[in-house]
This record gives C-alpha cells, sequence and structure tokens, in this order.
C-alpha cells in the first residue's frame, strides 16, 4: 500500500510492510491493533500523555454523538465533496467525527492526525475508511506538497506547517468559532463576554471563502457538562458553576462556527 506518511525521525518516505511503516533508515513504527500508527517521537512529547485526556475524548465522544454538532459535521463534508480533492489530511482529528463523516462522501484519500492516542486510538477503531495516526500537527509526518486538501476543526494553525503540507492551489478549510458561539455557557464564568473574532489568513495563504452557520439549541445537564469538559475554558468551571449549572437544569445555547476556505498561492 502506498501511504504518504514520511518518517518523523529523518523525513525519509515511510513504506508499508505488513504491519510496520519502515523508512531507508530502517526506522519502523508498528501498526496498533485497531489501525493507527504512533509517529510521535518522545522528543516531541510535551507530557507522558500529550493531548487530550481519556476524560475529555469520552466527554466530546458523548457529545457528539447526541447530534448537536452535526450541522457542522455536513457542512464540512459537502464543502469538501465539492472541492473533490485527492488527499485530504485532518490536522487535529480527535476521535474523528468530522474526518471519517468527510471520508464517507468524498473518494480521496483522508488522513486523521492528532497527538490525542485515547482519541486516534477511538477513531481508528471505529472508522476504518481513514488512515490515523498520532503525531504532533507542529511537524506532521507527511511528504511535502502531500494534500490539496487540508482540514482544521478548532486545532492550533502553524503557518510554515500547513504551507509545507499544501500542494500549490490547495484548499485549506478550517472551523473556528462563531461570533457568540456558547455565549450562554460562558456567561457563568466571564462578566462579559467578548465575541470570537474571524481567524487570521495563514502565511502563505489567501482568503478563498467564508460562511458563519448557527444554531440553537436546548441542552440538559448531562449535556452542558460534556460539552464544557470538550472547550478550552472547562478549567475555570468552579464548583459553585456547575452547581447553578445543575439547579437550572436545561440550558438554551448558540452553537455558531466560521468555516473558512483559504486557497495555497502558489509561488
Amino acid at each position: 500500500m502506498s501511504l504518504q506518511y514520511q518518517c518523523p525521525l529523518c523525513n525519509t518516505s515511510l513504506a508499508k510492510h505488513g504491519a510496520t511503516l519502515r523508512c531507508s533508515n530502517n526506522h519502523s513504527f508498528d501498526f496498533a491493533k485497531e489501525g493507527y500508527v504512533n509517529l510521535l517521537p518522545v522528543q516531541q512529547k510535551n507530557s507522558k500523555q500529550p493531548g487530550d485526556s481519556l476524560e475529555m475524548v469520552q466527554a466530546r465522544r458523548a457529545f457528539l454523538e447526541r447530534g448537536f454538532y452535526g450541522f457542522l459535521q455536513r457542512a464540512l463534508s459537502n464543502i469538501i465533496s465539492e472541492l473533490n480533492p485527492n488527499l485530504l489530511i485532518d490536522l487535529g482529528c480527535g476521535e474523528g467525527f468530522y474526518t471519517h463523516a468527510v471520508a464517507a462522501n468524498t473518494q480521496a484519500a483522508v488522513y486523521g492526525v492528532d497527538i490525542s492516542k485515547s482519541a486516534v486510538k477511538y477513531a481508528a477503531k471505529r472508522y476504518p475508511n481513514c488512515h490515523f495516526s498520532v503525531a504532533s500537527i507542529s511537524t506532521a509526518p507527511f511528504k511535502q506538497k502531500a494534500a490539496d486538501a487540508l482540514l482544521s476543526v478548532f486545532a492550533p494553525l502553524f503557518d510554515q506547517e500547513l504551507a509545507r503540507l499544501a500542494a500549490p492551489g490547495a484548499t485549506l478549510i478550517v472551523a473556528s468559532p462563531g461570533p457568540w458561539h456558547l455565549k450562554e455557557l460562558k456567561e457563568y464564568i466571564y462578566a462579559d463576554v467578548a465575541k470570537h473574532t474571524e481567524i487570521d489568513t495563514p502565511n502563505g495563504f489567501e482568503k478563498a471563502a467564508q460562511t458563519l452557520i448557527t444554531e440553537h439549541v436546548t441542552l440538559n445537564f448531562s449535556d452542558i457538562k460534556n460539552l464544557i469538559m470538550m472547550t478550552p475554558f472547562a478549567w475555570k468551571f468552579r464548583p459553585e458553576h456547575w452547581a447553578a449549572l445543575e439547579e437550572k437544569g436545561e440550558h438554551n445555547v448558540t452553537l455558531s462556527f466560521y468555516i473558512t476556505q483559504f486557497t495555497k498561492i502558489a509561488l
């Protein structure tokens, strides 16, 4: 099988031999029984278990399975289907909620990469229609100009790496929070909730299109707890905030997302 991975230790091509990826310098990486490959060298780890914890992965999975972010999943899948790419990399794929939906709606070879082993293990076990790897998206284990489409959903953007991975004319699709995303929940911890702004255009790309999609949903306390646990501001919720949320029970919550498309500038 021809895969687009490159060795994270020496940046040479990796070839598949049975259940192992090996480069010309004899660095080898075994596929796990779930189907993913770990391409995160020890020196790139910032902790013993980098990325989202198992608890965070489980909370996100439980929330996403309720379908509240289905409208974002469908929007991304439809955009990418219309682009009709040959190879797409989902940078920061988590447990594969968006990755597998994209793969099911396109003929492209779809790769998902995330630094969280817990997330990738879950994704690979559940979605065999994608190639999953554990790796850092700041130094992704793929060949230069490998992708004609890149996807980033709520993940950090590393301009230099995005430009390296993208072929000339490639499309980068970024999902980021809309102006009042989760406003009602943020009011518990912020006296003045600020609007989310549009993301900046990464170096080496130009902005091609943008849409804003919004839905208002009613969530019970269990849904709210899982939603908060999968956000960056979860650590700001103190016991009194949780108590107030539970006492109120159901909440009407704004879900809002920018979907921005950028085109790689041909140099």
